[in-house]
Order: C-alpha cells, then structure tokens, then sequence
C-alpha cells in the first residue's frame, strides 16, 4: 500500500514538473512517439560529430507519405536509426538527407540511384516510380505524374522512320547531274517537273558544294530555296545528328522551306523538323528527340529550345540566314546573333536577302568568312507582267472604292494588304458581309488559322486573302491575279514586294494601290525607288468627294523645275 501511494506522488510530481509520463499503449502511435524521440537523439550525436545532420523524423514521414517508408519497404523499424549518424564511404556524417540504406529508404547524393531505384534523379529526369526532382515529392508537376522537361536529350539515329521509295532511273545526261548532285538528290528534282535550274541555282549550288560561304541577293520567285536545298542534301548524305540549320522569319516561310527539304529529300532518308512559335512545345520536342538532320526555325522559338537543352548545335555544319533583309524589318537580327553564339565557328554560312542594307552588311562580315556573292534578279521595279496605278481616295471613301473596284474587276483571286492587323480583320468583315470569301492572314492570328487560311487562298476555297505585310515576301501563292493595296506601304521596298506577288512565272496581273492625301509623301518615295512615275486613276460614275489629291499630277507638272545647286549659274 505505501509503495501504491508513493508511485501515485511521483507520478503526480512529474506531470505537475510537465515530464511526459510512460505511453499508454503500445499502438502505432506510440511506438512512432518512441521512434521520433530516438530519432532525436541521434541527430543529435550527429550534429556533434559532422555539424549539419537534418531530425531524422523528418525523412520517415516524407517516405511514409509517399508509400516508400518503413511500412512499405517492409524494413525493420531500426534501421533509419541504424544509418543515421553513421559514417559514409566518403568520411562524412549522413542523415537521411544525404544517406541511403541498402533498401533505399532514404536519399542518395543528387544524381546517384539505389539498388531499388529510388535514389534522386538528375534534375528535371524522372525516376522509375514517376518522382523527380529533389526526393520523392518530386514537385508539384512531378506529383501530379506530369514528365518534367528532359535537360539530357540524346538524339537517336535509327534507320528511316519509314521505309524509303526506290529511286527511279534518271537521264545520266540529265542537267543537274552537271551541276554535281547525286541520284537521290536530282530524282526528287526530276519528280517534282523541274528540268532546267534557274540562274540563282546554276550558279550558287556548285560554290555551296564547294564548301564555301556564300551571300545571295535574289528576289522570291526565283528559286532560291532549291539553290540551298539541293546541294545540302547532298552533302549531309545519311542521317545522323544535326548538322544544318535554317532560319526564317515567319512561320509561313519556315513550314515552306520545310516542305521543300522533305520533297527534295524524299530518297534520302534525311530528317527535318520545323520549329516555330504560336503552338505547343510537345511535338516539336518530341520529333527532336526522335533526331534530326536539318532544322528550319523562327528565332524566338529556337532560343527557347536552347535555352532549355532540348535542341543543341554542337555538330552544326551549316547555317543558313534566309530573309534577312525581312528579319532586320521585323526586329530579329539580335535573336539572331544569340543563336550564332551556339553553334561552331567552324562551319559554313549562306546568307540570303533581296537587299543589303548597312545592318546586314555588318552582320555578313561578322557571320561569314571570305564569302562569294551572287546577285540575281535585284531589281527595284516591278515586273513587266504588272499594271500597277494609284487610286487617289478621301480616307471617308476608302472601303466603297474598294469595294467598287472589286465588283467592275474580273479577277480570279486577290490578295488585299492592310497596314494593321485590326484593319484586316475589320475589311475581312466587312467583304464577308457582302457575300465575299475571305481568309485573314497577320501575326495575331493562331498558327491553325493561317495554316487554314493560306491553305484555303490557294485551293480556291477563299476568293480573297485579307492580309499584312507578313504574306508580302517569300510566300510561294501561285495564280494571284490581283493585288490590292488597301493601305499604302510606309516602306517603298514593301511596295514592290506586295505587288509582286501576282504577275508571276510570266503571267499578267494587275495591282491598284488606294491613295489617301496623308500618303502623299510614301508615294512619291515609291516613284523614287522605282525611278519612274506611278499613273493616277479614276473609276468611272463613282461619286468621288473632292479632294486636292485629284489636281495633285497637274500642279506636280505645272509647278516650276527646281535648279540644282550645281548647275546654277550655268548657261
């Protein structure tokens, strides 16, 4: 009875001291209260010999939460005690931070894995249970069993993803033969009805073959994509890892330069990938990892790639700048020298522009070594092939001219260029609203919607493409009969670029410019450029609001010829 009475005083001196008392079950809890409290004192010890060591509770409940504690793995419950404060292979204290057990219920160094495979992954790559990053919680991403974004892509070289065509006999005679192009090359050339090179490419394929750099001034039309094409798939030869490059300053101009390596490498069994923005990452990541030899690219979306180790160009070959007077127009020229930055010095660069302004010049000298130069159709005129006039207008008029000239015109398509992209898509309405099929055609626009609308301009679905100057260059639109400008260009250069879409492969066509008197000044920089004046024209029984801009010619002509400076005085 006294020893009764003298447990019950010590028992109540200790919870008056605030002493825990014994557990009173031996249950889960419990026996985790004992465990934690063990812990403790071993990270302690820990700390007092290596200096660092995390409370060793910390590691169970983290595994526990995910399935990959004591409990799951089936491991005694000592072991987490057994391994903390022990000493690793490389002399240092480890706690379940930076220490795993041979079942691998704790953590390896970062990077290292277990006999079990549940060691840490590299960052960013996934373990064998769908966790990585740092331990198991992986992350947010990671826990919700999203694939983090892969930093070690390694790019595979298997055989062809589809069996290749037999190459079919050709004429051993055959023009392109002599420009030193192998079979598999000129049988896709021969296949797609070309039998005579154009000037651009008779003269720039033997250099690129030769290895050398190269600049090409050359307007569109004139076949200069297959004068860079052809001799590079020749000298790629099989598949293998990336080795050329091509980069363009729009989406349109990147999927058709594309479309151009795929027909022409059709025998080859060579890989190309396009990449571009406006779309997911997903595809172009994947069709990367698959490998290949030949990227066409935009600039924005090709550093986000390398920025983030998807695509590397370290075996880059061949760079090729196409448009990159366009590129200098639309702000690209900086992306473009951070690109440079990754690739190798040794290696050979063609250049491509339909003008060489000063800032393209120094680009050129700073990208290319030693290179030949090739001028081909330059010119800063329009084609033969063009009628082309200006339309004088009150700004009020605009849209009922246009309309106007639109219902007196017989034309087959028509492509109308907008100086905004808010201006297109209020005349696309508004032409629908008049029983007109259109397609609009400007950077705000998704991908899917310009894919849908150059496809439908050029099938016939759509009478008219509604559009920026982001169709004025490059874009290959057969059978465009009509041009208009709705807005006239601020840049002359755009002028010709814009009308010289229709009036192509020595076909007629005919282009109307409207002319508000605030464009006075741009046409006049037109009729410089272009070294001859541009004719005026009205629409008969249209009920004009009058404008100076109709007496404009005749006080231009009327007006007294100015001296020049250096001819005044003379006799």
């Amino acid at each position: 009875m006294l020893r009764k009475i003298i447990g019950g005083i010590k028992s109540l001196t200790r919870s008056l001291k605030g002493k825990p008392s014994e557990p009173k079950t031996g249950g889960a809890h419990g026996r985790a209260t004992q465990q934690s409290k063990g812990g403790h004192g071993h990270a302690s010890g820990s700390r007092s010999h290596a200096g660092a060591a995390r409370p060793a509770d910390k590691a169970p409940r983290a595994e526990r939460a995910h399935g990959t504690g004591p409990r799951a793995g089936g491991a005694s419950r000592e072991e987490p005690r057994r391994h903390e404060g022990g000493r690793s292979e490389h002399g240092r204290s480890e706690s379940p931070r930076s220490a795993r057990s041979e079942h691998g219920h704790g953590e390896s160094p970062r990077g290292a894995r277990s006999e079990h495979g549940r060691g840490e992954s590299p960052r960013g790559a996934r373990s064998d249970h769908g966790h990585g990053g740092r331990g198991h919680g992986g992350g947010r991403l990671r826990e919700r069993g999203a694939p983090a974004p892969r930093r070690d892509y390694e790019e595979s070289h298997a055989a062809p993803l589809v069996d290749l065509p037999p190459v079919p006999e050709i004429d051993a005679e055959h023009t392109f033969f002599k420009l030193g192009l192998r079979k598999e090359v000129v049988a896709a050339v021969v296949e797609k009805g070309y039998s005579e090179p154009t000037p651009i490419q008779e003269r720039a394929i033997p250099l690129i073959l030769s290895g050398r750099d190269l600049i090409g001034t050359a307007q569109t039309g004139t076949g200069k994509t297959a004068a860079f094409a052809l001799p590079i798939l020749h000298q790629l030869g099989t598949h293998g890892r990336c080795r050329c490059l091509i980069l363009e300053p729009t989406r349109e101009l990147a999927l058709q330069v594309e479309e151009a390596f795929r027909n022409y490498g059709k025998f080859t069994g060579l890989r190309v990938a396009v990449i571009y923005g406006g779309v997911g990452y997903g595809k172009q990541r994947e069709e990367v990892q698959r490998g290949v030899d030949v990227i066409v690219a935009t600039p924005g979306r090709l550093l986000d790639l390398l920025g983030d180790g998807t695509i590397t160009l370290g075996d880059l070959q061949v760079l090729v700048l196409d448009e990159v007077d366009r590129m200098l127009d639309m702000g690209f020229l900086p992306d473009v020298r951070r690109i440079i930055r990754h690739v190798p010095a040794q290696r050979q660069t063609l250049l491509f522009s339909a003008t060489l302004p000063p800032e393209i010049q120094g680009l050129a000298q700073s990208v290319l070594t030693n290179p030949d130069t090739i001028e081909i159709g330059i010119r800063s005129s329009p084609a033969d092939t063009i009628d082309h006039a200006f339309y004088p207008v009150v700004a009020a008029q605009k849209f009922d001219l246009l309309s106007t000239l639109l219902e007196r015109t017989e034309y087959k398509s028509v492509i109308v260029f907008t100086r905004t992209k808010i201006g297109a898509d209020k005349i696309a309405h508004r032409l629908h609203a008049l029983g007109h099929t259109t397609g609009v055609m400007h950077a705000d626009r998704s991908q899917r919607e310009r894919t849908e609308a150059l496809d439908g301009f050029k099938s016939g679905k759509f009478q008219m493409l509604i559009a920026t100057d982001l169709a004025a260059r490059g874009l290959d639109i057969r059978s465009v009969s009509h041009v208009i400008n709705y807005d006239m260009p601020e840049n002359p250069e755009d002028y010709v670029h814009r009308i010289g879409r229709t009036g192509r492969a020595n076909t007629e066509g005919d282009a109307y410019t409207l002319m508000t008197e605030d464009d006075i000044r741009n046409a006049r920089s037109i009729e410089r450029l272009i070294g001859r004046p541009v004719p005026r024209r009205k629409i008969e029984n249209f009920n004009y609001t009058y404008s100076a801009l109709f007496e404009e010619r005749e006080k231009a002509e009327a007006a007294p010829k100015t001296v020049s400076r250096l001819s005044r005085g003379r006799r």
